[in-house]
């Protein structure tokens, strides 16, 4: 039930399945397929079909004797046109010795290696990059696109996968007309469809009997209000039977169900906290203190954004960090808004001008997220900390 799993059946995508195929299909003629951009929201099976079609295309070029190979990258982790050529580039090298290193060469050298080691093999090369939308700059896309008019014996066609539909509209007109050739789009699941893929993984990932019949349906209406996000689903129905499990009952029920949802959510927030920026995390900090120390005061008024700037002044001294400017910081506090971490709502004091309010988010647990602030060692010349004014408070 994990994302890394790959099934043998992918339900409810079997036209997207063909179409895809239909467009690699003359790779095993030697011929070179049309260059696809696929979009589509989170879960909605892009990176599945691409690579159950790879998988397919790949077995079906054994089969025949045609030399094609399938390259998937991720550009949240290869993001530059350096590591993207590397990662090319060793694929086709098998002596471990002559493998391009993580760094040192010039660029056009390794692109020249690609193109050098491709047109070797006589193949045609599927690459596919997914969220290509993390990718920095045109000039790989640039060079990916382009680079059979440079090729003699080989040929290569690009996939770009995003979830941002709009990701095109900034790129480079000549990089927009080659990569898309071809485009697609995955709609989101309903939650009829979103059963149906429960089930099908349930057959192979659980035993029998040990799940309640309305365990599903409520994963996947769960799911479907958020995007028909299939992902989401399968991750609410794998927590819930770890939940199941570690509790040491016969069976998932409903109520395992909305425990993991509160999980994932407070996982999801936590690892934006952990992935913050320092000064992101000292204006969190300054309002951790704050909501702290009304609550030792028996309050449950907002914060407002001069109290949570004044205290976030202090922490930078403790931290020597620059301290940014009170605009800059009322930035901040609206960013973590948007995570979802706080509420932060404007206010109209009529004559007196306007002001932010802030609370901590409801879906926040401050004990867990200020562990997780913990963790880092720019917190630990903070750990006698004194909050200055009437109220002290010992962090």
């Amino acid at each position: 039930m994990r994302p890394t799993y790959m099934p043998e059946i992918l339900p409810h995508r079997e036209k997207e399945i063909n179409d895809l195929a239909n467009v690699l299909v003359p790779a095993l003629k030697g011929e070179t397929p049309s260059n696809i951009f696929i979009y589509g929201k989170t879960g909605t099976g892009k990176t599945a079909v691409v690579k159950f079609v790879g998988k397919e295309l790949l077995k079906k070029g054994e089969e025949t004797g045609k030399k094609v190979n399938f390259i998937y990258m991720n550009c949240e982790i290869v993001d530059t046109q350096y590591r993207l050529l590397q990662n090319i580039a060793n694929r086709f090298i098998h002596e471990w010795n002559d493998h391009v290193p993580f760094t040192g060469w010039p660029t056009d050298e390794v692109y020249s290696k690609v193109k050098v080691m491709m047109d070797k093999e006589k193949s045609v090369t599927v690459i596919v990059l997914d969220e290509i939308d993390k990718l920095k700059g045109d000039e790989a896309l640039y060079n990916l696109t382009r680079i059979n008019s440079e090729l003699d014996n080989a040929r290569v066609s690009v996939i770009g996968i995003s979830n941002d539909l709009k990701f095109t509209d900034f790129l480079d007109p000549r990089v927009k007309s080659s990569l898309g050739e071809e485009s697609m789009i995955f709609y989101p699941y309903d939650a009829e469809q979103l059963q149906d893929i429960l089930r099908a993984r349930i057959k192979t990932a659980l035993k029998r009997g040990v799940i309640d019949e309305d365990v599903i349906p409520l994963c996947a209406a769960l799911s479907a209000q958020e995007h028909g996000d299939a992902r989401r689903a399968l991750d609410l129905l794998r927590v819930s039977a770890e939940l199941a499990e570690r509790s040491k009952v016969p069976k998932i029920t409903k109520s395992h169900v909305r425990l993991a949802q509160n999980k994932i959510e407070l996982d999801r927030v936590t690892e934006v906290v952990r992935t913050l920026p320092n000064q992101s995390k000292l204006v969190l900090y300054s309002i951790f203190l704050l909501n702290k120390q009304n609550k030792k005061a028996g309050t449950t008024q907002a914060l407002t954004t001069g109290e949570v700037y004044d205290v976030y002044k202090e922490l930078c001294k403790k931290t020597r960090y620059n301290c940014l400017t009170q605009r800059r910081t009322t930035d901040l506090i609206s960013e973590l808004d948007m995570l979802g971490i706080i509420t932060a709502r404007v206010i109209s004091k009529g004559r007196h001008g306007r002001t932010t309010e802030i609370q901590m988010s409801s879906s926040s647990s401050s004990k867990e997220l200020l562990t997780v602030l913990q963790e880092d060692d720019m917190f630990k010349d903070l750990a006698n900390y004194k909050m200055k004014g009437q109220a002290r408070l010992t962090v």
